[in-house]
């Protein structure tokens, strides 16, 4: 297999997309899958209004197919909706290749956010966006239902995983000095993260914010008792989140948050919103408390015992997030798009009331195919 992965999202961003992809590229080396990128590097670009750190890529689909002999795909994934993700679209229509997309980012409501936007129609757009794919890869069992309920198909579930050995508990503390408990919170300072909600609260001892983004002059200006580290990277990350006591993710519109399994594998409990998410990693599993008042929910969350957070995160492994990652192409490339938009498929199984393919009796025969 040689994978294209089309994605608008690149370094310098740090966030959940981009770590996700390094980490398929990474797995997909170990099992002999080749993995090519099409990013931001690869084209001309313009910083997007308001917000430098996003690249806009200056391409088209004639750009694309131009280079489409040199990258040589067999397999095709878009990862984001943005111009790089349109063009790899539309090549791909233009040469009857299958391609899978992901559901990342909520885009409507972080339109929404800063311009007046009605979100139906941003929805309506990434609903035409994605069904011409071969399936839609999404995080969650609640994300998944969420988005059926909007009209899409052919979602497939692809997980998330954390590393274990870079987030784990501490004895020494990042935060001598500062009075206890330290309530952490790590993300993109952006207005779609909600930062204000956790800023806001009354709360004992410390709040410390770690992270960058444009809103970062107005939350610091709005909570000068608070902490704020920047973007922290590696072990100086890995030590800010285990010298926590607890975490609090006040966002409600991200569609997973890995920075909840790094807190958790730190030993660190999770106080959040019961949003999608947060319901999905944390639910009833006794590893944080969820609540709409997100105070409560952050004094709850000191009670939670650290050893029961670490044997949570232990559960997600980037290598069964690459498991369904690859096992979900290789289906919805056998399947091909006109099969896959009538099914919706958990981890790469199709139900049961859909009938297969000619060339396809099952999942064996789609996994015995993952590596041509």
């Amino acid at each position: 297999m040689r994978l294209l992965i089309a994605t608008d999202a690149w370094h310098p961003q740090v966030n959940g997309v981009v770590r996700s992809i390094e980490r398929m590229t990474e797995a997909g080396a170990g099992l002999g899958i080749e993995t090519v990128l099409l990013t931001p590097a690869d084209f001309a670009s313009l910083p997007m209004p308001g917000y430098a750190e996003i690249r806009l890529s200056l391409v088209t689909k004639g750009r694309v197919l131009a280079r489409w002999d040199r990258l040589a795909p067999t397999h095709v994934h878009i990862a984001t909706e943005g111009p790089i993700g349109h063009a790899v679209r539309g090549a791909c229509l233009r040469l009857g290749q299958p391609f899978t997309t992901s559901y990342h980012t909520r885009f409507p409501e972080y339109l929404a956010a800063r311009a007046p936007v009605p979100e139906a129609w941003s929805y309506a757009w990434l609903r035409r966006f994605h069904a011409a794919g071969s399936g839609t890869m999404v995080s969650t069992p609640s994300l998944e239902r969420e988005l059926a309920g909007r009209g899409f198909t052919g979602l497939m579930r692809w997980t998330r995983g954390v590393d274990t050995d870079l987030f784990r508990p501490r004895d020494d503390s990042a935060f001598p000095g500062l009075p206890r408990p330290i309530f952490l919170s790590v993300g993109r300072l952006a207005v779609e993260k909600n930062l204000s909600a956790f800023l806001d609260l009354d709360l004992p001892g410390s709040k410390v914010v770690v992270g960058d983004g444009p809103d970062r002059a107005r939350l610091q200006a709005m909570a000068p008792d608070a902490h704020f580290l920047g973007a922290l990277t590696g072990e100086a990350l890995a030590r800010a989140y285990a010298g926590a006591d607890a975490f609090v993710f006040p966002s409600l519109t991200d569609t997973f948050g890995i920075v909840l399994l790094e807190a958790l594998a730190s030993g660190v409990p999770v106080a959040a919103f019961p949003v999608t998410g947060p319901l999905d990693v944390i639910g009833e599993t006794g590893a944080g408390a969820l609540d709409t008042d997100l105070r409560a929910a952050a004094l709850a969350a000191l009670n939670v015992p650290r050893v029961r957070c670490r044997q949570e995160a232990l559960r997600y492994t980037w290598a069964e997030s690459a498991n369904q990652f690859f096992d979900n192409i290789v289906l919805a490339h056998a399947v091909g798009p006109m099969h896959a938009r009538r099914r919706v498929a958990t981890g790469g199984r199709i139900d049961e009331g859909d009938a297969a393919p000619p060339d396809l009796t099952g999942r064996e025969e789609a996994e015995g195919k993952r590596f041509a």
